[in-house]
């Protein structure tokens, strides 16, 4: 009864988002016909499992998601009501221990570490049916931040392991959809091709790429009034700075970048922590394909992470409200949700900027998913 009552809710709010606005409408316009009755989705070819545990959520359509959770990997085509399990069988690890990349609701690549071989050896899974079956590959790194730019060309920012404020890192290629990866830079000192255009110093957060020949590294290196971001052209061989211009007052501070994403082939965002007396986020953006970057007016208070939608439209949490822009970050809405998530927020996926799903964990270890069709007004729970 519980998850017809769910299944209920969610078709309404569906239905509610999608309808036209009464205010849009004029005496002219002819009145819409009735909406037919939404179909219940095709079951999926695995196990349900109940309540999932999830750890790490993408949405790719407003019905399907996928999931991480504290065992395995799942599957929803509802909109988050029903999941199934869909982990590959010889997956040992997940949780946290596991990085992975969504592409599209076929295809999703899985990178587990073979602790027995770290840093150098892990393993890879990657389907390409939804996870009906899975491919196991054998890779040189463990940990590593996956981005696929389709089937089959991808890159990785593998882990080497961090200490005193350094982290060395691998920098592969894929051309085969993984089954094969190359080694194209190195920076861990005791490597005898080890590099030095990628700094040592600084924890690196993550790789973007916006093809097989340009991608930047971005992260927190512990030093007054300086940004850790660096942009590559000839498929990770060598690493330049990239300088931002500092928020006023933030020129003595610490920068964290936590994001960088393309959301068309030149339209891009950096959001970085700026920690100075406060804590604040600002938000760059290019329209130049990264080669410059500008930074918006408005420095949002605290920490924030962010969805990125199409060209001019974000959203970012700050752990009390949201913040979105139609306009590229040059104003903001606020938008108080009805459910204070503050400490217990994990993680975030919009779709659109009205729909959009939140994961939290509270102190007893509990998971919970909720969604909104409001933009972030109101929520309800979809995996209690």
């Amino acid at each position: 009864m519980k998850r017809i009552c769910s299944i209920l809710i969610l078709l309404l709010a569906l239905t509610a988002c999608n309808a036209p606005s009464p205010s849009l409408l004029t005496s002219d316009e002819p009145t819409p016909s009735p909406y037919p009755d939404t179909p219940s989705p095709p079951r999926i070819d695995a196990p349900l499992i109940e309540s999932p545990a999830l750890v790490k959520i993408h949405f790719v359509n407003q019905l399907d998601g996928w999931g991480v959770t504290e065992t395995g990997t799942v599957r929803t085509n509802d909109g988050g009501i029903t999941w199934y399990d869909v982990t590959p069988s010889e997956l040992t690890e997940a949780g946290y221990a596991v990085d992975w990349f969504v592409l599209d609701n076929s295809q999703v690549w899985i990178q587990q570490p073979d602790f027995a071989n770290f840093p150098n050896g892990g393993f890879q899974f990657h389907t390409t049916d939804g996870g009906i079956s899975w491919n196991k590959y054998a890779v040189p790194f463990s940990g590593a931040k996956l981005s696929f730019l389709d089937s089959n060309h991808g890159w990785a920012l593998a882990d080497l392991g961090v200490g005193a404020g350094s982290n060395a890192v691998a920098v592969y290629q894929t051309n085969d959809g993984g089954a094969t990866w190359n080694l194209k830079y190195i920076n861990d000192p005791n490597h005898p091709s080890a590099g030095d255009t990628l700094p040592l110093g600084g924890l690196k957060h993550g790789l973007t790429p916006i093809d097989m020949k340009t991608a930047w590294v971005y992260g927190v290196v512990y030093a007054p009034g300086t940004t850790y971001i660096f942009r590559t052209d000839d498929a990770g061989s060598t690493w330049v700075p990239v300088n931002l211009s500092l928020p006023q007052g933030y020129e003595d501070g610490e920068f964290s970048i936590e994001q960088l994403q393309f959301v068309s082939a030149i339209d891009a965002y950096l959001i970085v922590r700026a920690t100075a007396d406060q804590v604040n986020t600002a938000v760059y953006v290019s329209s130049d394909a990264g080669s410059t970057w500008s930074l918006t007016p408005t420095l949002i208070p605290g920490g924030a992470v962010a969805e990125f939608l199409q060209t001019g439209e974000v959203i970012l949490y700050n752990r009390e409200q949201f913040y979105v822009t139609h306009d590229a970050a040059r104003t903001w809405s606020i938008i108080p949700p009805d459910v204070r998530f503050n400490d217990t927020f994990a993680a975030m996926d919009f779709l659109t900027a009205f729909t959009g799903y939140v994961l939290t964990l509270d102190p007893a270890n509990h998971r919970s998913l909720y969604r909104t069709d409001d933009g972030g007004g109101t929520w309800f729970p979809v995996v209690p």
